[in-house]
C-alpha cells in the first residue's frame, strides 16, 4: 500500500502537547501511514476527553408533524415484504444522517391503516412499543395477540416472532423503540422474516393477552410457567397500573411519606416479573410525573434518553436547548447533557393535572460495563 492509498493521515503541527516538527517525525508520520498506524499523542484528546463528548445533539419532534407525515404515508406507503412496517425513525441531525435518535438508540413512530396487518418477521434487536395515544391494534408476540391502547408499554425482547393488525375502522400510530444502533455498532445483529399470513387463530383481539393473565398479577408467578428467555415475560403494562401508581406516591408525598424522586417529582420503572430487573437486556423504560408548578433537579449521566411527552405541557431544558412540549413530542437529551424539566398549566390540560414522560435510555448497558456515572445538582 502506497501512502496515497492509506486511510490514515498524519500532519505534523506545532503545538505545546506535541513533538517538534522535524524531517525524523515528518517520515515517521509516512511510515505510520503506510502501516495503518496512528500515535495516541495525536489523538488522546478525541478518544480519551476529560468528560463524555456525544456525537447526538438535544433534539425535539413535534407529535402533531410526526403524526400528519405517518399520516400522508399511510395513503401512499403500503405495509409488506420489503418495507415491512410503516416506521418512520428520528433522525438526530448530527449523526451523519443515520435513522438513530442518538448512538445507541432507535425509536420510530409507527402507522397502521384500517385493516390492514404488518408481516411477521423476528431480529435480535430488543424492542418496545409505547402508545400516546388511540386504539384498535394488536400485536401478535409468539402467537399471543397483545391489545394496544392509550398508555400501555408493551416490550418484546429480541428474536420473538411478531406481527401486528388492526382491526378497526380507524388508523392507529404508537412509537417504537429499540436497541438498533447499539447492534449495528456491535455488528451483533441478525434478522429473519416469518410467514407472509398469521393464522386466523392469531388474528383475535382479546381484552387481555395470554401473557397478561399469566404474569400480570402484582406479586404472584406462576408456579407451573417457567421463563429463561431473556426480557420481560409480560407483554403489555397498562396505564391504568402506571397511573395509580404515579398518583399513590405523590398522594403520600402529601401525607408525609417518602417515596417521590423529589418534591413534587414520582417516577416508576416497568420491571420483569420474575426478577425485578430492566424489562429489556439493553433497555431501561420510565414514566416520570412532575407536578404543575414544580421543576426538577437538573440531571446528566452518561448514556443517553429519548423522552416522549405523554400528558400535560412543560418546559424542558437540554443542554443549551430550552423547548415547551406538549403531548406526544420526542426529545433526545445525549450522554452527560445537563436535563431538567418543569410542569406547566396553560397549554393543554392533562389527565393528572401534571407533565406526564414517558422515558427510555441505554442505562442496562452502561450499567453491566460499570460506565455508570450521575450527576445532579439544583
Amino acid at each position: 500500500m502506497t501512502t496515497t492509498d492509506s486511510p490514515v493521515r498524519l500532519r505534523a503541527v506545532s503545538a505545546p502537547d506535541q513533538p517538534d516538527v522535524t524531517p525524523a517525525l515528518r517520515e515517521l508520520y509516512r511510515g505510520f501511514e503506510q502501516e495503518l498506524l496512528v500515535p495516541l499523542w495525536t489523538e488522546i484528546g478525541d478518544l480519551m476527553p476529560a468528560h463524555p463528548q456525544s456525537r447526538a445533539v438535544p433534539h425535539l419532534w413535534r407529535w402533531e408533524n410526526l403524526l400528519r407525515l405517518a399520516a400522508q404515508a399511510g395513503d401512499i406507503v403500503p405495509v409488506g415484504r420489503g418495507g415491512e412496517r410503516r416506521a418512520i425513525a428520528l433522525a438526530n441531525p448530527t449523526l451523519g444522517g443515520r435513522p438513530f435518535a442518538t448512538p445507541t438508540l432507535w425509536t420510530a413512530i409507527q402507522y397502521l391503516m384500517p385493516g390492514e396487518n404488518a408481516p411477521e418477521h423476528r431480529h435480535t434487536q430488543h424492542a418496545f412499543r409505547f402508545v400516546v395515544e388511540g386504539s384498535g391494534v394488536w400485536t401478535v408476540v409468539g402467537g399471543d395477540a397483545v391489545p394496544m391502547n392509550r398508555g400501555d408499554f408493551l416490550p418484546q425482547a429480541g428474536w420473538n416472532w411478531h406481527a401486528h393488525h388492526n382491526a378497526t375502522s380507524e388508523p392507529m400510530a404508537w412509537i417504537d423503540g429499540l436497541d438498533i444502533p447499539f447492534q449495528y455498532v456491535t455488528e451483533a445483529q441478525f434478522f429473519e422474516f416469518g410467514r407472509d399470513e398469521i393464522s386466523d387463530a392469531e388474528r383475535i383481539t382479546p381484552e387481555r393477552s395470554r401473557s397478561e393473565r399469566l404474569w400480570a398479577h402484582p406479586g404472584l408467578t406462576p408456579i407451573a410457567v417457567t421463563h429463561t428467555t431473556p426480557g420481560s415475560p409480560l407483554l403489555s403494562y397498562k396505564w391504568e397500573y402506571t397511573d395509580r401508581a404515579l398518583s399513590d406516591q405523590l398522594l403520600l408525598e402529601k401525607e408525609g411519606y417518602a417515596g417521590t424522586v423529589e418534591p413534587g417529582h414520582a417516577a416508576v420503572r416497568y420491571s420483569n416479573p420474575t426478577d425485578g430487573r430492566d424489562v429489556l437486556p439493553t433497555i431501561r423504560v420510565e414514566v416520570h410525573r412532575v407536578a404543575r408548578g414544580i421543576e426538577t433537579a437538573t440531571v446528566r449521566e452518561t448514556g443517553s434518553s429519548v423522552y416522549q411527552v405523554f400528558d400535560g405541557s412543560g418546559t424542558v431544558t437540554v443542554g443549551d436547548h430550552t423547548w415547551s412540549v406538549t403531548r406526544g413530542d420526542l426529545f433526545v437529551v445525549p450522554s452527560w447533557e445537563p436535563f431538567s424539566v418543569r410542569s406547566e398549566a396553560g397549554i393543554t390540560d392533562s389527565d393528572s393535572q401534571a407533565l406526564d414522560l414517558f422515558r427510555f435510555t441505554d442505562a442496562p448497558v452502561f450499567e453491566t460495563l460499570r460506565l455508570n456515572r450521575q450527576e445532579t445538582t439544583r
